[in-house]
């Protein structure tokens, strides 16, 4: 049989009829579906930002610059010459692991979707491109790499990816901060309204707390209570949140794979990424449940 006065003690603070918990669920919800699809950018950008590190940095690409002739026989043959050249050099080059000149059929497929389908590329002085292959620790100085191969091979030039990578990776980390900046901005908003809306809650039941001071509650009591009222008010907000949040996620998703180039496309979630967005209900349960509890507690010590 339940104990009649644990039963009695949970209705001394009408906390569940008060018009606040609507408006705070709301806020709450709001808060999470932003928190979720802003977080899940920002992990989508650390993932495209590892995915660039692990297929770039480790390759560098030599274009062979076509030679102009009216004989587009000859001209093909000491283009490819000079591709034969370039190859040899950086096959002997220290921390070089491997050298791919592209194939006909593979600079027809990188040209195409630039060119369109009724452009005959073979017939275009087009560059050739050689895929170099780097060991992770090589200590390569490029410049004097750049310097080397072109003594080698005069028509190839060097391209190790750095600068371009570098200009992305700032431009990464420029969105990474202000999602982050907006997450800091959406916790302290919640927080805030939790604050002035347990303030609220302490003003309403003023002479309930008084009372309950009278007859030996003390304050820990009283901000538990709180605490678990908006801990409660909290995850069921989260999961309000988090509900309309992963369609919407989804549907971001598919709009960014959809763009071609293959760069936005290295922006994938792991499935250690979505168990933290999953966890976002329990993340705004307990701010609400802190938050309300250090709420109560300095401000009785102010009232009473």
């Amino acid at each position: 049989m339940s104990n009649p006065k644990h039963i009695s003690r949970k209705q001394e603070l009408p906390l569940k009829g008060e018009n606040t918990s609507l408006f705070l669920q709301v806020i709450i919800s709001i808060a999470v579906f932003i928190f979720a699809i802003t977080l899940s950018g920002v992990l989508s950008i650390d993932s495209m930002i590892s995915n660039w590190n692990k297929s770039i940095l480790g390759s560098l690409t030599v274009q062979i610059i076509p030679i102009n002739n009216a004989n587009k026989e000859k001209a093909r043959a000491e283009t490819l010459a000079y591709e034969e050249k370039a190859v040899e050099f950086l096959k002997s080059v220290n921390g070089v692991l491997k050298v791919t000149p592209l194939s006909d059929s593979q600079l027809d497929e990188l040209l195409r979707p630039w060119l369109g389908d009724e452009v005959n590329i073979t017939e275009l002085p087009a560059p050739r491109i050689i895929d170099v292959k780097i060991s992770p620790t090589a200590k390569i100085d490029f410049a004097q790499l750049a310097q080397d191969l072109a003594i080698a091979s005069p028509q190839a030039s060097l391209d190790n990816h750095k600068l371009w990578l570098n200009k992305l990776i700032a431009f990464a980390d420029g969105i990474n901060l202000i999602a982050t900046t907006i997450l800091l901005l959406v916790s302290a908003i919640t927080s805030g309204a939790i604050f002035y809306t347990t303030q609220m809650s302490l003003g309403l039941h003023r002479n309930i707390i008084e009372i309950l001071h009278i007859i030996g509650a003390k304050d820990t009591y009283i901000a538990q209570q709180y605490a678990k009222r908006m801990a409660f008010l909290g995850f069921i907000g989260g999961i309000i949140g988090l509900f309309f949040a992963i369609p919407a996620i989804f549907f971001l998703s598919n709009l960014a794979t959809a763009i071609e180039g293959g760069i936005i496309s290295n922006a994938t979630l792991s499935i250690f990424d979505w168990s933290i967005i999953v966890l976002l209900p329990f993340l705004s349960m307990l701010i609400a449940m802190i938050t309300a509890y250090y709420t109560v507690k300095n401000t009785l010590k102010k009232m009473l």
